[in-house]
């Protein structure tokens, strides 16, 4: 972009362009400098991605907030009463539980990645020739080969 520069205030200094000519392709470059930028922040990188949360079905959800407060000091997080969903960790979700059979399985587990938006994460998917799915339980998701759902969120 320097040398596009660099060459519209040379034609500008040598009279072979106008002020308006020099003013118009400025400001091109920087609507295109712009919009390339937003292009870029709108595209989902998973290189800096983390392992946001992982849910799990279980049988009795209090017995399984008592095992996780008590054995590793998690904390209550959120709750979903409809959808019998409790979320524990610490100051942040890390583990999930819902009261669904079977029971006993990781239903999901979850990759955090930053810029995250639904949209984003469709294309990206669609690009790879993916379907994406998006309910309550899994969120925004794909599926692994061996048929796991993969759900992507904010990283956080």
């Amino acid at each position: 972009m320097e040398a596009i520069i660099s060459d519209l205030v040379s034609r500008f200094e040598k009279g072979s362009l106008s002020r308006r000519e020099l003013v118009q392709g400025l400001t091109m470059l920087a609507a295109s400098s712009t919009a390339a930028s937003a292009a870029a922040q709108d595209e989902i990188d998973f290189s800096t991605a983390n392992i946001d949360h992982v849910s799990m079905q279980v049988t009795d959800l209090q017995r399984s907030v008592d095992f996780y407060q008590k054995t590793f000091g998690f904390t209550f997080v959120s709750e979903d009463k409809p959808l019998n969903i409790i979320r524990l960790g610490h100051g942040r979700t890390l583990v999930s539980f819902n009261l669904q059979q079977p029971t006993g399985i990781v239903d999901h587990f979850s990759i955090g990645v930053p810029r995250f938006t639904k949209e984003a994460a469709t294309r990206y998917f669609a690009a790879r020739g993916l379907r994406t799915g998006d309910d309550p339980y899994h969120g925004l998701h794909v599926r692994d080969p061996d048929g796991n759902y993969v759900q992507v969120s904010a990283q956080r």
